[in-house]
């Protein structure tokens, strides 16, 4: 397997990282531990988990990382969606693509991996 810096869907995950950071940022001080703190944690952890299980010795426990990932963006997207209701965000459908996209890359990995068994991910 390839080093995780040269996944095109960790790189996305990082762009996720960079883009939340940058809407949370513009949310009420008030939020900073709550919503905003979440947003955060939740987008930093899907390239982290990608990261972290490439870093593993098998595909099982690759496919385990890309899995918590995966909820991670499902997280992050409920976390955008509740950020325009409560009127903090005007605009999140562009990011709401981008999610999708890497949920679907992230799915799109975890059959290719399920599907080789547990021989070695490298």
């Amino acid at each position: 397997m390839k080093d995780h810096k040269e996944l095109d869907v960790w790189k996305k995950g990082i762009d996720l990282v960079v883009e939340s950071y940058r809407h949370s940022g513009m949310f009420p001080k008030d939020e900073l531990f709550g919503l905003t703190s979440q947003m955060r944690r939740a987008a930093v952890s899907i390239p982290s988990n990608i990261a972290e299980g490439a870093a593993r010795n098998t595909s099982k426990e690759f496919v385990q990382f890309l899995h918590v990932a995966l909820g991670s963006a499902a997280e992050l997207e409920t976390q955008f969606i509740i950020a325009k209701k409560l009127g903090y965000l005007e605009e999140i459908d562009g990011v709401l693509i981008r999610l999708a996209a890497v949920q679907q890359m992230l799915n799109g990995l975890i059959r290719h991996y399920r599907n080789k068994g547990t021989t070695g991910v490298r």
